[in-house]
């Protein structure tokens, strides 16, 4: 290693065939060279570090019991591991460290606890994204596996849907833009946010975050698109415009969650934003048919009021101590809405017989948990009446990983 440090720029080696290697190397000293008997298969110990004794070889032709080298031990190749790191519960990650900036061609693998790969370094961008689908399509694979585990010792309403892991930008980070590694699972009624993945049933209450699901919101932020093909390109959608979306990062969706707060994360891979957006959607809807209606306390004009959403009938307020039922609505009879942005929110009803618009005023303590909720009721009432409706609203399914 000195004479290679202070060797200069071009460095010049000659490699030759050691007899003494054998002894050296602890081996039998009958050990076979390369030059020994080249169409045997065999080869020296410096040849091919993958070899191994093996006295039950059958790679060279049978010896007769006399034969001396009958009785010699043999050598087959075997892999050897450098390292080893589990892929279960694993993640990858493309960006240089404390930085939006993608690696060229490599990516490193980082193992459930904590243990890396390093960065893997590839020749083409072609090798690397063969071995990052490979790796992400095994790791997906296993995390699925997981779930069917843990749905054993879960009740039908209480089921994995989904999860893995994604990058959380930090809150009041400066254009510097800091992430960090959470793991996300979309269970029974619940969205959870993670530091580190649950592995038995104790660590599902001990998550970070805990969302109802029908009051989330998921929205996808940015995406690469161009002419049908999936290209670097700025392209922002949703109704917050609080975010500094001015990060280099692909792949991004927000959680908008109670009192109009955000969860902010991103993604390696195209595919898993698309498996994301799919399995929210279902969790939602698995969740709002599971719930059938939801009741929030509001009020007007002084009045303590009670404002149901319900999957069957629609909208009902009656009042809290009477229980005597104001006006009720179907889905299909909302045709807007506006809100202050803070408690109050104006509901637009069409009257049937009338054909006449009706503006219904009401305040609520989280006005973001009711309207998300609200959007959550439709949303659901819509896929059930037609099923096709969620993938053709759906962005993320088109994404094909071509790169």
């Amino acid at each position: 290693v000195h004479l290679l440090r202070n060797a200069g720029d071009e460095v010049t080696i000659t490699v030759q065939y050691l007899r003494e290697a054998p002894s050296f190397l602890k081996l039998p000293l009958g050990s076979p060279g390369p030059s020994s008997d080249h169409s045997s298969g065999t080869s020296s110990p410096l040849f091919d570090s993958g070899l191994h004794l093996n006295g039950n070889s059958t790679n060279t032709a049978p010896s007769s019991p006399s034969s001396p080298v009958a009785n010699e031990p043999k050598y087959e190749k075997r892999w050897l591991d450098t390292l080893s790191v589990p892929l279960s519960m694993a993640r990858i990650s493309r960006y240089k460290a404390g930085t939006d900036k993608l690696r060229s061609n490599a990516f490193e693998v980082l193992a459930l606890d904590g243990v890396s790969t390093g960065i893997l370094q590839f020749y083409t961008a072609q090798e690397s994204a063969d071995w990052l689908r490979a790796i992400s399509t095994n790791i997906s694979d296993l995390t699925l596996q997981n779930m069917k585990m843990a749905n054993k010792c879960c009740s039908p309403s209480d089921q994995v849907i989904h999860m893995g892991w994604v990058n959380e930008r930090l809150e009041g980070t400066d254009s510097s833009q800091l992430y960090k590694f959470k793991f996300l699972a979309l269970k029974g009624s619940s969205f959870y946010i993670f530091s580190t993945p649950p592995v038995s049933t104790l660590d599902w209450v001990r998550a970070e975050k805990i969302y109802n699901l029908c009051e989330v919101l998921f929205k996808i932020h940015k995406l690469w698109l161009a002419d049908d093909c999936w290209l670097q390109a700025n392209l922002y959608l949703g109704i917050h415009q609080d975010f500094d979306l001015e990060d280099q990062r692909p792949y991004c969706f927000s959680v908008m969650v109670e009192h109009g707060k955000s969860h902010y994360f991103n993604v390696e891979l195209g595919s898993e934003l698309a498996v994301w957006e799919k399995s929210f959607q279902r969790a939602i809807f698995l969740e709002v048919q599971r719930t059938g209606s939801k009741t929030y306390m509001c009020s007007w004009q002084g009045d303590t009021l009670c404002f149901t959403i319900d999957f069957a009938l629609g909208f009902t307020c009656f009042d809290s101590k009477t229980k005597n039922v104001l006006w009720r609505f179907k889905f299909s009879q909302l045709k807007g809405s506006s809100d202050d942005g803070k408690t109050r929110v104006k509901l637009l009803f069409q009257n049937l017989d009338t054909k006449q618009i009706e503006t219904k005023e009401l305040e609520f303590q989280d006005l973001t948990a009711v309207l998300h909720c609200i959007h959550s009721f439709i949303a659901a009432k819509v896929a059930s009446v037609d099923p096709v409706f969620i993938d053709s609203q759906s962005i993320a399914r088109k994404y094909m990983y071509s790169n």
